[in-house]
């Protein structure tokens, strides 16, 4: 019976020492923790909790062995204060643009990314945009046509050089072939069905639009170019300070009806004309100066700025603008010419008539020229009225001074 007790005694001193070892160890491992690692106090290190299970720290310290734990932990710290800081900047820049000097509805844009001007240049699909324009085009010039005029439109855009971006509105719808003209496959067409120039003009020729042009010609199709030279024009235009022009007509035009605009022989450029008695009240006003008709019209980018604003919306034949022009250059009789030297023909061609419709037993054109006459009244009504208006809200009668 004593055996068994000496037996257990014996075990229980051992298993008790087994346990002092093992705290021993214990405190002994977390010493040496403490000494090798003092600083890194996870508590204080500001990383996000799901972070640490995806960080195997004993990979980090195998693959840069010359890296210290303390130097990663440091390193990722670093990286969150500089995103927090980055954000944080971002946020209030975001917050404080305000630009009430930049264009309607781009307030919130800072001035450097706004671009409020366009062009009609064409570019490519590929390759660094600024090596897109082999030649910037300075000078723009639309022609509103049909395709029955085909060839008389090839005439004249021949006589436009590469210095020119070319528009063709198309009021009879057929675009694809014109192809057949290799100056085609570098114009811009644009098709919409039975319009005229000037519903074209008031949206596709926005200012802004064509804000790098500085002469826009605006022409019909049926325009003999035989004697006209583009380049030769400009500078023309150029040497005697017109803002407004246009090609003289020669004598061999159909329907010649105003003076002001005939070629006159050994003449570069005239501004005024003698008309039928009766016709002027006064020299300086139209139709005996400060007057072209707006078949063939030559407009500056400033000019073309004003002129742009006066078109109305639904008087899309334009009747009464040539008469109102002056409106848009000071002094006009001086800004408003006709160039003799480079003259065309008109022809006078009703293709754009033909496009209206047969009503009460009545040609087509017979329509669209009853409707031109009554936009004629229409805009000269509303010029009118808009500047008694004016006038009338600043206690002023013009009528009591001559008009200028």
């Amino acid at each position: 019976m004593g055996i068994p007790l000496r037996s257990g005694n014996v075990r229980i001193p051992n298993e008790t020492m087994r346990l002092i070892i093992m705290a021993f160890a214990g405190v002994v491992f977390g010493l040496f923790l403490g000494v090798s690692f003092p600083t890194a106090s996870l508590t204080k290190m500001n990383l996000p909790s799901t972070l640490f299970p995806s960080i195997d720290l004993t990979y980090i310290e195998d693959k840069y062995s010359g890296l210290s734990t303390q130097t990663l932990f440091n390193a990722l710290n670093t990286l969150k204060a500089n995103k927090d800081s980055s954000m944080s900047s971002y946020n209030y820049t975001e917050k404080k643009i305000w630009i009430p000097t930049n264009p309607r509805g781009a307030e919130r844009l800072p001035p450097g990314i706004v671009t409020s001007e366009s062009d009609l240049y064409l570019r490519r699909l590929w390759g660094q945009p600024s090596e897109d324009l082999t030649i910037v085009p300075k000078y723009l010039v639309t022609f509103t046509v049909g395709y029955n005029q085909k060839d008389n439109i090839d005439a004249a855009v021949k006589k436009f050089s590469e210095n020119f971006t070319i528009v063709l509105f198309h009021y009879d719808g057929r675009t694809s072939e014109w192809d057949e003209f290799e100056w085609s496959k570098r114009a811009i067409h644009v098709s919409v069905p039975k319009q005229a120039k000037w519903w074209y003009a008031k949206r596709f020729l926005h200012p802004n639009i064509v804000a790098p042009y500085e002469y826009i010609f605006m022409w019909d199709e049926d325009l003999g170019v035989e004697n006209f030279d583009a380049e030769e024009y400009i500078k023309l235009v150029r040497k005697h300070g017109l803002e407004i022009s246009q090609p003289g007509l020669d004598a061999s035009s159909a329907g010649l009806t105003w003076a002001m605009t005939r070629k006159r022989d050994g003449s570069e450029v005239h501004k005024d004309t003698e008309e039928r008695p009766g016709w002027c009240t006064d020299p300086h006003l139209p139709p005996c100066a400060a007057f072209v008709e707006i078949m063939a019209t030559v407009f500056s980018r400033d000019a073309w700025q004003c002129v742009w604003h006066m078109i109305q919306n639904d008087l899309v034949h334009g009747w009464g603008l040539d008469f109102s022009l002056r409106k848009c250059v000071e002094p006009p009789h001086e800004k408003i010419g006709v160039v003799d030297a480079q003259w065309i023909v008109h022809k006078s061609v009703p293709s754009l008539g033909n496009q209206g419709k047969a009503e009460g037993g009545r040609a087509p054109w017979e329509g669209v020229r009853e409707r031109c006459r009554k936009e004629w009244t229409m805009f000269q009504d509303r010029l009118t009225n808009a500047e008694k208006a004016y006038y009338g809200a600043l206690g002023i009668n013009p009528y009591n001074e001559t008009a200028n």
